[in-house]
């Protein structure tokens, strides 16, 4: 039985990507219009007035019957009030996307395209803060274009996803940043500050551009593996794990990038449904991190509840109510909240709460402020911002700075653009424009295909699918090798693709699908030079064969790396650009999956032959580790000054209010000097780790700490200056799930050289 998200998720691709619908479309609806004399008596009609009393004029003028009316993501208009409907669930994850109640109706007669940049885990692979700000901040554009040409009907968008990618297997890991917390958090926040139209260094604005929401809030990491499925699972997690692994994207977002949202999954934790968790919700989301908006279910969790943790409908919506959840994704706290009053299971005052936070953030959208096209925040821009040249060149730039360079054999690649004189281009992913995009899509502004950007550097191209799809459950390897004997240079383009992971669909092995590795190895003994391997995927794939077989002599992770997937690729291979991506998740070889998915722990048991998760964590052989990816130039790295840094506590006992005056003033400089010593300009990622003396009490093996991303032409020198907070950067998670800080010797690392932190 399909879930009431994924109904609706099938419907908007069923309607909205027609190309032959056209939907009417008019002006944004607002509140408080100057030109109504009636509004002026409501004070949250006064822009003037602080936003509390705004909101509280307005809650208390509603009847029960409206305020009930409310609580789901599809709110009806209160029309005695000057209330236009609002529609909350719109999905932005790396692009303006299809699906929600407040989606876009994309259509000929206005808008009919969006920018869609690199899926989230390649342009976590750039590792480069200022990029994603950019990119949320293109978004937040494309967004307000379209609403403001009457084609969307909210501005709250679910997104990012910044759950940890902990298992490979993960048909969602895609859309994550990577595996590592500290990687994740700055993701988190920079894209949540360009969405929501703060500036890139910080300082909440009162003004949102748009409302973003960090999903899904937390230790959610599996669709349906085996007999588990999301909608039932049990994610048993210790404090030390919640401390340092899960909970600090979700901290960050709220606390840095000042989210004005978060929102609560299906599966339980520790037995607790997070959406009627009021430790979750109400003391660490708002009371300890100090969240400002509202609370979110995931679609139709309030009703999954029911019957695995809440005995009847109405317990679900006053467990749900009393945690400090505001919006249902879904009707059931519509359906049900009459029936939990009577019972009084919840009280009115329950209701106001979610509603307060409810019309917070759409004043704080401006939407009670009179026509949004004459406002002077953002109602100048219209439909002329979206899909401009500048937000594709971005998403271009996006996808050059995070497809990975796994493998170079020699001079395999660049290729040249003079000496290639034909050029074979094999793999079901080669002439699929839409493989390049992912989940959670819209329609690109572009559609262009790897084959397609191949034959702009070369005449005489020659294509063969080899497969009849990713899962390549039929193969023509006589026609692929044939084709590959005949050809100067051959590129495959295999991986995955939707069919193999996505939402509600998790992987069971780490395979390439079907009879790819077949036709790989047999295009590669035919053809005359060593092939180039493109993979096409979101999670890692075991290719290990490929990584040793000398007829393979290149091979490139693009992940799904949006519209501009195709030029970029086609840029890399033919020396036109200079890659830099690296790795943010560790790619494990196939045995790993004999560990259940299940299992939630982060830290290696060798007494039960568990060899723990991610790089911080595994024990146990990688096909290539997390931060791994090569150039065309080499680089080296190395600390400005060998000297050792004295850090001295004083009377600080704990690490855990990590804004404290007292961790704030421990605050010190470290620099890393880069030098490119190869023939061509590039950009490279500058990832600084930190390591105790021993791994022993749960600590990691090593811990990413800070990172940044610098562009440098052939022979220049950068210094890359990082600030290290030691309650940030070297405390670590006891068993009991406190922060503490460590004395004695904590070592900084980057790329094998250390220099030594006392802390005293």
């Amino acid at each position: 039985m399909k879930t009431y998200r994924e109904n609706l998720l099938l419907f908007s691709l069923l309607i909205f990507s027609s190309p032959l619908l056209a939907l009417s479309q008019g002006p944004p609806p607002f509140s408080c219009d100057p030109e109504d004399p009636s509004t002026q008596k409501h004070a949250f009609c006064k822009a003037t007035l602080p936003l509390e009393q705004r909101v509280k004029d307005l809650v208390s003028q509603m009847t029960l019957e409206e305020k009930i009316s409310q609580l789901g993501d599809d709110g009806p208009a209160i029309k005695r009030l000057g209330v236009p409907a609002f529609k909350w669930w719109t999905e932005a994850l790396h692009g303006m996307a299809y699906g929600g109640k407040g989606s876009i109706r994309f259509n000929f007669n206005g808008i009919f395209k969006a920018t869609s940049f690199p899926q989230v885990i390649v342009s976590g692979a750039t590792f480069n803060p200022q990029l994603w700000y950019k990119i949320g901040e293109a978004i937040s554009t494309e967004a307000r274009g379209i609403y403001n040409n009457g084609q969307l009907d909210g501005l709250t968008l679910w997104g990012p996803n910044v759950n940890l990618f902990r298992d490979p297997r993960w048909g969602r890991g895609q859309e994550t940043p990577g595996e590592d917390p500290i990687h994740i958090s700055k993701y988190a926040v920079m894209w949540v500050r360009g969405m929501q139209g703060e500036p890139m260094g910080g300082g909440e604005s009162k003004k949102l551009k748009t409302a973003a929401c960090c999903k899904h809030f937390t230790a959610y990491d599996l669709e349906k593996w085996g007999t588990a499925s999301r909608f039932t699972f049990d994610a048993v997690v210790t404090e030390q794990d919640l401390e340092d692994t899960f909970q600090p994207p979700f901290k960050s977002c709220v606390q840095d990038g000042h989210a004005s949202c978060l929102m609560c999954p299906f599966n339980r934790v520790n037995g607790v449904a997070p959406c009627g968790d009021p430790n979750f919700l109400t003391k660490i989301a708002r009371e300890e991190w100090g969240l400002d908006g509202y609370i979110a279910s995931d679609c139709d969790a309030i009703g999954v509840m029911v019957g695995m943790y809440a005995k009847t409908p109405e317990n679900a919506t006053a467990v749900a109510l009393k945690a400090g959840m505001d919006v249902d994704c879904g009707v059931h706290l519509q359906s049900f909240s009459n029936l939990a009053l009577a019972k009084k299971m919840i009280t009115e005052a329950d209701i106001d709460r979610a509603l307060h936070n409810q019309f917070a953030t759409r004043m704080r959208l401006g939407l009670f402020d009179g026509n949004p096209l004459k406002q002077n925040d953002y109602g100048s821009i219209s439909k002329n911002d979206v899909c401009a040249q500048a937000h594709q060149d971005l998403a271009v730039q996006a996808a050059l700075e995070g497809i990975v360079l796994l493998k170079n054999t020699g001079t395999v690649l660049p290729l040249s653009k003079t000496q290639v004189t034909s050029l074979a281009v094999i793999g079901p992913n080669a002439n699929n424009a839409s493989v390049l995009i992912g989940n959670y899509q819209g329609p690109p502004c572009i559609n262009t295909t790897p084959l397609d950007a191949l034959k702009n550097y070369t005449k005489d191209v020659k294509y063969v699918a080899g497969c009849n799809g990713a899962a390549c459950k039929s193969a023509a390897i006589d026609q692929a090798v044939e084709a590959a004997s005949a050809a100067d240079h051959v590129v495959l383009f295999m991986g995955l693709s939707l069919e193999q992971e996505r939402e509600d669909l998790d992987r069971t092995d780490l395979l390439l699908p079907g009879s790819q590795q077949e036709l790989i190895t047999s295009v590669a003994k035919a053809a005359k030079k060593p092939v180039i391997l493109v993979l096409l995927c979101g999670g890692p794939v075991d290719i290990s064969f490929a990584k040793t077989d000398p007829k393979i002599g290149a091979i490139l992770w693009a992940g799904y790396p949006g519209q501009g997937g195709a030029q970029a690729i086609a840029q890399i291979l033919f020396g036109e650009y200079n890659p830099g991506g690296k790795l943010p998740v560790t790619w494990y070889p196939h045995d790993y999956t004999s560990i259940p998915m299940t299992n939630m722990n982060m830290r290696a048991n060798p007494a039960t032959n568990y060899p723990g998760r991610t790089y911080r964590f595994y024990q146990g052989e990688t096909v290539f580790p997390f931060g791994y990816g090569l150039s065309y130039s080499n680089y080296s790295y190395e600390f400005a000054s060998e000297e050792k840094t004295t850090v001295t506590l004083g009377g600080l006992k704990s690490a855990a209010n990590n804004k404290s005056p007292e961790c704030q003033k421990l605050k010190f400089n470290t620099a890393v000097k880069v030098t490119n010593h190869g023939p061509m300009e590039g950009r490279t990622p500058v990832l600084l780790f930190m390591r105790w003396p021993s791994a022993t009490e749960g600590r990691p093996t090593k811990q990413l700490i800070e990172f940044d991303s610098v562009h440098l032409k052939s022979g220049e020198t950068a210094q890359v200056q990082f600030a290290v907070s030691p309650c940030d950067h070297l405390s670590r998670a006891t068993e009991d799930g406190k922060r503490v800080i460590d004395k004695g010797s904590h070592f900084l690392m980057v790329e094998g050289n250390e220099v030594e932190v006392t802390v005293a």
